[in-house]
This record gives structure tokens, sequence and C-alpha cells, in this order.
């Protein structure tokens, strides 16, 4: 059964090589044996990969012990360190996504197409009762995804519907240890304190199989909701180049959730944001652009027409970004052009007022100031949306409309 579940984790869309994300702990160092096993009766290649968050002093030697047990199971293995920003702000989600970069610039480096996550069914349930704390809605308490895509790279939670006690189980009976973090049992951890409150909560029939079967029926409901969103965003919302333009009342009204999801995937897409804003309710921008004409939001300035009002990309946001002109510009341009090594992109920002035609355009000047630029140090060499420069042009990585089908 626990094999067949493995063999099957990324559907018909089987990467040429799996890696394998194990931490040491019991639940990916069950999904590790598992894939070994896997792997030996298919010949099909894994790899496993640890980080090293360097947030405990045990952690070096736990990230050694499981490259020990990978050489065991004739699994190649690879440990990535995480280095700590100086202003983390939220340690865990930090450390989180930052996980999620290196294993995916590692996976890019190795010929690793997707990556095995150790997720449980208890994984869920904790996040469901920890985000329901958090006045969390459809979104956040719909179940965990057991396939996605992040950083151009395929994960999958094979273990999904799996407990944790099975898991340790399947281990104990095969004499393979594992290693558990001491601070799943520090108290002062919202997850630690969910963890030891389950099992009371299945006295009075809560579940983790019962949060399992509402997460999982939430996420079903999400993807409902996000059908109907990319549906009124196709007759409501008009991308352009980087802006979006929405009307400022609706007519006939739209569901006020969908309305929501469809304002808070707008300030996402412009803002470059890997998250939607928090709280965001249905008609809040309507009403507060009815007092004022402009508003700034999750990196976003909102301005307000007749009729309309325009998402655009602030400035003060993107004004210290810079890239080679090769690279992707604040995760949606990609210049094309006479790219060299002395070249950066930077925002046009005041540069604007260079430009005497830049009104010809026929976009704001908010718009002009955000959008991406060719410098070479302090001279500006080109402004592709500006229409300066016609040796260079900018796109738009992936439009709102593809956006939204990828989220």
């Amino acid at each position: 059964m626990l094999l067949h579940i493995v063999d099957t984790a990324f559907s018909n869309n089987l990467p040429d090589r799996i890696g394998i994300a194990v931490s040491g702990g019991g639940d990916s160092v069950a999904l590790l044996h598992l894939f070994a096993r896997w792997s030996a009766q298919t010949g099909h290649p894994i790899s496993a990969v640890t980080v090293d968050h360097q947030l405990r002093d045990e952690s070096g030697d736990e990230a050694h012990g499981v490259a020990q047990l990978c050489k065991s199971l004739g699994v190649s293995h690879d440990i990535l360190t995480w280095e700590r920003p100086v202003e983390a702000g939220n340690l865990a989600a930090t450390a989180r996504d930052g996980r999620y970069a290196l294993m995916a610039q590692w996976a890019q480096a190795n010929g690793v197409g997707g990556i095995a996550l150790g997720h449980t069914a208890d994984d869920n349930a904790e996040n469901f009762l920890m985000r329901l704390g958090r006045s969390a809605g459809i979104d956040g308490l719909a179940e965990m995804e057991f396939r996605f895509v992040r950083h151009g790279i395929s994960w999958a939670r094979p273990l999904w519907q799996q407990g944790r006690e099975e898991l340790r189980e399947y281990l104990r009976r095969r004499n393979v240890a594992w290693v558990d973090d001491p601070s799943n049992d520090d108290p002062r951890y919202t997850r630690t304190k969910v963890r030891r409150l389950l099992p009371k909560l299945a006295q009075a029939g809560i579940t983790v199989d019962n949060i399992h079967h509402s997460a999982f029926a939430l996420r079903q409901a999400q993807g409902a909701l996000a059908h109907y969103t990319r549906q009124e965003a196709a007759a409501h919302v008009r991308q352009d180049m980087g802006d979006l333009l929405f009307p400022l009342h609706i007519h006939p009204p739209i569901p006020g959730d969908i309305e929501r999801r469809l304002v808070a995937r707008a300030l996402q897409w412009v803002g470059s944001n890997p998250y939607p804003p928090r709280k965001m309710f249905a008609g809040v921008l309507a009403h507060e652009l009815a007092q004022q004409q402009r508003k700034t939001v999750a990196g976003c300035l909102i301005i307000k027409r007749k009729g309309h009002f325009r998402i655009i990309r602030e400035y003060n946001a993107v004004k210290d970004l810079s890239c080679p002109t090769d690279a992707v510009w604040d995760t949606r341009w990609r210049l094309n052009g006479p790219h060299a090594a002395d070249l950066q992109v930077r925002a046009l920002g005041e540069a604007v007022t260079l430009l005497p035609d830049w009104r010809k355009i026929g976009l704001p000047r908010p718009t002009l100031m955000a959008s991406p630029a060719v410098w070479r140090g302090e001279n500006l060499v080109a402004a592709p949306v500006a229409g300066y420069n016609a040796d260079w042009t900018a796109q738009i990585v992936a439009d709102f409309a593809s956006f939204l089908l990828s989220h």
C-alpha cells in the first residue's frame, strides 16, 4: 500500500529524477525509505536533500545522520545550509520559504524535476487548527495541496493521507531510526499546543481523519471559487502592461467573496507578492477610494479614475530592486535587447522626466516610474515601457489570466 503511494506521487508526470526532502524526522525518513525501496524495484533515479537551518546546535549532526542513512540505502544525498537573514521577521515562515528556494535551486542544478515532501494527515490537521485560531477562511483552512509547482519545480506530498503513527510503526518494523526535533515538544510553540490538544479533541469525535475530510472538502470549494474568480476576471478586469484596471462598481454585482478574491489576487500579481494580502474584504477598495483618490497597499498604488480604479506597482517598493538584463525583474518583467555585463535593470523612477514624449504612451506617470529600465551606472540606456530606445522591449512573463490559472 505505502509503496503504491510513492509510485503515484507525481501522477502521470513522473520527473526524470525525483528528489526527497529529508529532515531526519520520522515522516521524512519513512518517505526516504519508501522511495529507496521503490527506486530499487523500478530503477528510477532518486536523490535526497537535507536543509540545515542552523537554528539548533544539533541540526548539523542530524543532517549528517541523514547522510549516513542515505549511504546505507544507496541514495545520493546533499546537505544545504540556510543562512538566516539579519531581519527574519516571522522566523518560521522565513525559514520555510528559504528552504523551498534552496531545494529548488538544488533541484535545477542536479536534474531533479520534482521533490517529494513528508507532510502527513497529522500535519494537515494541525495546520487546520492553527489557522482556525487565526480566523482563517476557506483558503487558510483548505487542505494542503498534495501536488503543486513552486520556483519552477514540481512538488508532491505522497503521505498526505497517512497518519504519523502509521509511518513510525513502518520504521519500527524495519529497525530504522529517526530523530525527534525537541522543538516539537516545546510548549512555547503553537504547533506543540495543537499537537497535544488533538487527543483530547478525538474524545469529542474531532479526529485527525475527520479534520482531514473537512479540509479536503474546503479544498474542493476553494477550487470552485477560483474557477468563478477567473470567469469574473475575464469579464471585468483589463490588463494594461503591468497594471490592472477594475470597474469602480461591477453591475450586476458579483458575490462578495469572488470580488474579494479578485482584488486580493490582483494585488498579489501587481505587487509581486508570494501570497495575497490577508483580511481583504469585499468592496473595501471602492469604499476607501470614494473618500480619496489614491491608496497604497501590499506594494501597490491604487489610483481612482472616472468609472474605474487602476492598480499599479508602487515605485517605492521597487526603487532599490536591480538585476542583470537577462534576468526576470520584480518576478514579472523580462527584457530583450543587446544584453551586456555592465547593464542593469532598475525602475525608471524620476528619470521619466528625461523623456519628453512619455505622455504620448498613454500610461500614468506612476506606472512608468515603476516600470523596468536599462541602466549603465547612472546613465539611462532604455525605458521599453515608456517607448525609449527601440532596441529594447519588455514583456510580462505571465499575464494576470495565466497567474490566476496557476494560483
